[in-house]
Parts: structure tokens; C-alpha cells; sequence
């Protein structure tokens, strides 16, 4: 029986926003993959692109996956690049349903702007050719990994979260 709800997507679909209702609506935790990241590697996640690249910060993603799949009855929330490994999806996918949050480009663009230079990936001359590049390369790996797919770009973080938990109510093998 599976218990944790997995959230993935690209980045500024609401992973965090959404897990965090979530995670108070269900009185579950929420585990963030980038904060155990973080935590592992004692630097933010800029500095970790910065000294070690993305590889290095692959790596430490993937020991973050495995200790987060580890728990039971918790809202994870991944970051972006999280499905780019079949392995972390293969853990997560062992404890949790998965759903992907997924949103217009301009909607991404419009929300990661905010985050200011707190996107790596974003810190090119157009950001939003650099999504539609990412999204179209991910986005197989995203439907391959998706339990749920649920579009945020028009809908409240509200109701977001609602449409996911009428969603798990109904998912064979789920324990809610």
C-alpha cells in the first residue's frame, strides 16, 4: 500500500506551493527534495551549480530521493529535474502516487521571474525559449512517471490541492 504523494514537475508548476496545502490539509509532513539537497551539501542550490555543476548536484538529488521515498504518510515535493533519473522515480513510484503538475510556459516564466536568479537553469539571455527547450526535453519523463496529471496554470494552489485529493480518494492501492 503506498502512502506518500509525490509531486513532480517543471519547475514553477507548484510543487511547493500545492505540497504545502497539502501537506497541512492531510496532517502530513512535507519533505522537499532541493531542502535535503540543500542540507546535504551545506550551500544553496546556486552555489551547488556553481562549484559542482549539475551532475554533482544530480548526485546529491538522488541520495535525497532515496532518503525521502524512505518515509511513509508525507507529501514530497521534488524538484524539476527529479524524473531526468529512473531511478528516483523508481523509488518514489515503490511508496507514492505520483503527480505531475505541469503549466503554461508563460506561466512558469511569469512565476520563476520572482525567484530571481534562484533558477540556474533560467540564468540564460531568453528564459522562456530555455523552458519550451527544457519542457519539450522532460516532458516524455514527466508522463512516464505521472500517477496524475493535474494543470495548474489557471487554478489556485486551493484548488489545486483539492483536485489531487479527490483524485487519491479514488486511486486503487492508495491509503489516504
Amino acid at each position: 500500500m503506498k502512502s506518500n504523494v509525490v509531486l513532480i514537475g517543471f519547475m514553477g508548476t507548484g510543487k511547493t506551493a500545492v505540497g504545502q496545502v497539502l501537506a497541512r490539509w492531510l496532517h502530513r509532513p512535507l519533505i522537499e527534495v532541493d531542502v535535503l539537497v540543500v542540507k546535504m551539501a551545506d550551500k544553496s542550490i546556486p552555489d551547488i551549480f556553481r562549484d559542482g555543476g549539475e551532475i554533482y548536484f544530480r548526485e546529491l538529488e538522488i541520495a535525497a530521493v532515496k532518503q525521502a521515498a524512505a518515509g511513509e504518510k508525507q507529501v514530497v515535493a521534488c524538484g524539476g529535474g527529479v524524473v531526468l533519473n529512473t531511478i528516483n522515480i523508481e523509488r518514489l513510484r515503490g511508496t507514492g502516487v505520483i503527480i505531475n503538475l505541469t503549466a503554461a510556459p508563460q506561466v512558469i516564466l511569469k512565476r520563476t521571474a520572482v525567484a530571481g536568479g534562484a533558477r540556474p537553469l533560467l540564468n540564460v539571455a531568453q528564459p522562456l525559449a530555455r523552458i519550451n527547450e527544457l519542457k519539450k526535453f522532460r516532458q516524455p519523463f514527466y508522463d512516464w512517471a505521472a500517477d496524475i496529471t493535474v494543470n495548474t496554470s489557471k487554478l489556485s494552489i486551493e484548488t489545486v490541492a483539492g483536485k489531487i485529493i479527490d483524485r487519491l480518494k479514488n486511486y486503487a492501492g492508495f491509503n489516504l
